[in-house]
């Protein structure tokens, strides 16, 4: 059979890299291993960061121009698009305990802001000075948006909001962007921007997780939180919209951090079964660590062709419904994967895998929270399973 040049496949499209995509991938891995591993133990042992370490964290990315990479340079960011911003998310999935997180990566929904609220909000976050946090599960409410209780009452001049938020990112945040149904009503869901210190927002508690966080996933009480028209992100009614975009760059986003993560976890865990002798040769050479390692190859490397494919088709591509449907696959994929990744790289390292002060060992508990936040695996496969009753297997299948 004569050979066929990648270039012909696809109709002339070519699957390797660009120069330019390269030379970001590997200043992603450099960033990560230069900046953020450091911190990693320190974060590890302190539960979190301090304020100081933060901010030079923070400062770091801006030197590093990684700041705000999902919104437009008129905005304050970076401009890159899907595929790119993958590419640098999947090198941040490397660090452990959320470091990924001091990359400051505004909600995508914040594009539709106002003149006068991107300067207020977006323009200083793209820049480091500020913080957001999304806000939408309740104790009665996550994936499905439609039961959230908090309501944003009208009132002379604005809105009267009331309601509880939980398992936020708010630790880091100075502004919250709360999702809350106008007068109560869930056919008039509206996000709206809330800053944490107006009166009558307060934290509940700041639960402790499996995972040490670089901050603190803190409960939030609004009582008769008082907020002008000039708050509302986008429109009345708007908020479901804006929500569901959050939530395909968000899965996306996992999606690629899990691979990140994988890999990582599998590196640590080749090397060590290289290194480690036993009965005379290294571990690696027994067939039930070598097939280990070969499952975690071939895992990853089926999860990374289907991110890469689908953030490329959302970078080339503008049916928001297929990202919709696509971004639900990828993150179940991935983050199921990642879990059952770091689950065999833990059990090649035996005790030193559960050892805490091995990246391999944070990692496998990191992971664990991505078949959770923002939509669980049920939730994805309930999506994905709507997808094909409406739209056929070709959304997925099809390709």
């Amino acid at each position: 059979m004569d050979s066929v040049s990648s270039k012909s496949i696809m109709n002339g499209t070519n699957f390797s890299l660009s120069e330019e995509h390269r030379r970001l991938q590997s200043r992603a891995r450099a960033f990560v291993d230069e900046v953020l591993v450091s911190a990693e133990l320190e974060c590890e042992e302190g539960g979190g960061l301090s304020a100081g370490r933060i901010s030079e964290l923070t400062r770091s990315v801006v030197d590093w121009e990684f700041n705000a990479v999902n919104h437009s340079p008129e905005d304050g960011g970076q401009g890159y698009d899907n595929f790119e911003q993958m590419l640098l998310n999947e090198q941040l999935g490397r660090a452990t305990g959320a470091l990924w997180n001091v990359v400051m990566q505004p909600a995508s929904s914040m594009r539709f802001a106002t003149p006068e609220q991107k300067r207020e909000y977006l323009a200083p976050t793209c820049r480091g000075e500020r913080r957001e946090a999304y806000v939408i599960t309740e104790p009665g409410a996550g994936s499905d948006v439609r039961a959230v209780q908090t309501r944003a009452d009208r009132i002379d001049g604005g809105f009267k909001i009331n309601g509880e938020k939980w398992f936020t990112d708010g630790g880091g945040a100075d502004y919250l962007l709360v999702h809350a149904h106008v007068d109560g009503d869930p056919d008039r869901p509206t996000v709206f921007f809330v800053d944490k210190d107006v009166p009558g927002v307060r934290v509940e508690k700041t639960p402790s997780f499996t995972h040490n966080y670089v901050w603190g996933h803190p409960q939030f009480v609004l009582e008769d939180v008082e907020v002008g028209e000039d708050k509302i992100l986008g429109d009345v009614g708007e908020g479901f919209e804006l929500t569901k975009d959050w939530f395909v760059e968000a899965r996306l986003a996992i999606g690629a951090r899990c691979v990140g993560a994988a890999t990582r976890a599998t590196e640590i865990a080749n090397e060590f079964a290289a290194g480690r002798v036993q009965f005379g040769q290294p571990v690696r050479d027994f067939q039930a660590i070598e097939f280990m390692l070969a499952d975690m190859a071939v895992e990853i490397m089926a999860s990374k062709s289907m991110l890469y494919r689908v953030c490329w088709e959302t970078a080339n591509e503008s049916d928001p419904k297929l990202a919709h449907a696509r971004a639900s696959a990828v993150k179940l994929q991935c983050s199921e994967m990642a879990s059952r990744v770091c689950d065999k790289a833990v059990q090649i390292m035996g005790g030193r895998g559960y050892q805490r002060e091995n990246p391999v060992e944070r990692l496998w508990r990191d992971v664990r929270v991505d078949r959770i936040w923002e939509g669980t695996s049920e939730v994805q496969r309930m999506i994905i399973g709507g997808q094909i009753k409406k739209r056929g297997l070709d959304v997925y299948t099809g390709w």
